[in-house]
């Protein structure tokens, strides 16, 4: 028996489901139930009916399933799978500006802890933020924890007033501006889509700003052949399911998540055979603040 067959056998036995990150590697892709963003995800976690939940993507994911689905089992192949951003913030920095900002808005990208989530009033994902941000009634916004990301909203909404915290995602803060710049002169006729996350002199080189979702969709739709993709590499297997036909160009130093690549087959293996690494939640009231975050946004939007 194949692995693929293994995991495909202990699903139907366990009432389970996977879901997939697009930055996990290809052969998890390959034989997840559903593959997504963050937010789709999210959303998805609530709608299907199976009693276990295997995530393969970094803890917060797991978190966030989780607390939208108490009464349902969470199982993270690898626990020690995590996104450095989804930490960096502190509890001082958000009651420093609600002292300071009557009218105020805290913003959590849904990369963060849940305990980060918890004191926050919304979540948001890169795909939605815009839309979100604008509709808040809010004048002053406290975005946390990307910077990049909420430079990018504050540009879409001038009308509001931002408060910047200095986190950031290691794989699109790092990537390199003459590396693009070099793909570009080698293929002039290229798009380039980049995400959010990147920092403002990755994002003027740009076609197409917008979450990996928006960047496959982009990619599917355009009358170009060839595409120069500023984000995690490990979208490459989407985007090749979507658009057979066009080449897919990557920076020279490869934008690798190391927490998404530490989901494997055998771990799914593991935990589908085992129950194991089930996601626990804290305390009750920061789940039910960080549950209110998130289920607003799904309402939002």
């Amino acid at each position: 028996m194949t692995k693929q067959e293994e995991i495909r056998r202990l699903k139907e036995e366990k009432d389970a489901v996977i879901l997939a990150h697009y930055y996990v590697r290809p052969e998890v892709q390959e034989l997840a139930d559903y593959i997504g963003d963050s937010y789709y995800l999210s959303k998805k976690a609530v709608e299907l009916p199976h009693r276990t939940i295997v995530f393969c993507g970094v803890s917060f994911m797991g978190e966030s399933a989780k607390l939208l689905n108490p009464q349902k089992t969470v199982l993270m192949p690898d626990t020690r799978a995590d996104c450095p951003m989804a930490h960096m913030v502190t509890r001082e920095t958000v009651e420093r500006a609600r002292a300071q900002y009557e009218d105020l808005a805290v913003v959590c990208y849904i990369n963060s802890t849940a305990e980060i989530k918890a004191w926050s009033d919304v979540c948001v994902t890169s795909a939605n933020a815009v839309q979100i941000v604008k509709n808040l009634p809010n004048k002053n916004i406290l975005f946390i924890p990307d910077r990049n990301l909420a430079h990018f909203v504050a540009r879409q909404v001038p009308e509001k007033h931002f408060i910047y915290n200095e986190g950031f995602c290691p794989v699109h803060e790092h990537m390199k501006e003459q590396e693009l710049r070099k793909l570009k002169e080698q293929h002039p006729e290229a798009k380039v889509l980049v995400h959010p996350e990147c920092p403002g002199e990755i994002l003027a080189l740009a076609d197409y700003i917008g979450s990996t979702s928006g960047i496959i969709d982009y990619a599917k739709n355009s009358p170009a052949s060839t595409f120069i993709i500023g984000t995690e590499s490990g979208v490459s297997y989407a985007l090749q399911q979507a658009r057979e036909d066009a080449l897919f160009l990557f920076p020279e130093t490869e934008p690798v998540c190391d927490g998404m690549k530490r989901i494997t087959l055998d771990k799914i293996i593991d935990v589908l055979a085992n129950g194991s690494n089930e996601m626990m939640l804290g305390d009750d009231r920061t789940n039910l603040a960080a549950e209110k975050a998130l289920t607003r946004m799904i309402g939002r939007v």
